[in-house]
């Protein structure tokens, strides 16, 4: 098995100018070559080695990409605008570029149809209901979650899949 290359370098803290109050690390042309070239990729970013969340870059133009930073993750961490911080990338290799909830994966091992339709999503679909999922504190409430979610995902047809319609909000 290959080693994982972790890629270290440091950043300030900055702010996104088309996202009120939202902020971001800088991922510099330099690290995107040593990451492949892409931009599309999971990540895994660890920040003044103290806090690791999976994530993607974004594209900020000319060769470089940006990682976001929510407000509790700089609180967490006690950073603020303007701030250096240390960031450590290494490439995902989980499954999914999220977690699974417990509850979601339970559900999917006692539903093959579902299960089938959740795997034949495209990935970003995939983050997205595993996020929607895991976002709840309340296990119940995660598992009421997974549960309209598969059940309206596998009355939909194949190629249609919206999250609004997995929602059952009609358009």
């Amino acid at each position: 098995m290959a080693k994982k290359s972790k890629i270290n370098y440091d950043t300030r803290i900055s702010l996104l100018e088309h996202l009120p109050g939202m902020h971001y690390v800088e991922v510099p042309a330099a690290i995107i070559k040593k990451l492949g070239g892409k931009i599309k990729l999971r990540l895994i970013c660890t920040l003044n080695d103290a806090l690791s969340y999976q994530c993607g870059l974004v594209s900020l133009g000319e060769g470089k990409a940006y990682i976001t930073v929510n407000a509790k993750r700089l609180k967490q961490l006690k950073l603020k605008l303007g701030d250096v911080v240390n960031v450590n990338l290494e490439k995902d290799e989980s499954e999914y570029g999220l977690e699974m909830p417990a509850e979601l994966s339970e559900l999917l091992d006692q539903d093959p149809i579902g299960e089938k339709r959740f795997k034949s999503l495209k990935p970003g679909m995939q983050r997205y209901i595993l996020f929607y999922i895991a976002q709840v504190k309340s296990s119940q409430l995660r598992i009421d979650r997974a549960i309209k979610l598969i059940g309206n995902l596998k009355k939909l047809k194949p190629g249609n899949e919206t999250f609004r319609a997995m929602l059952g909000i009609e358009d």
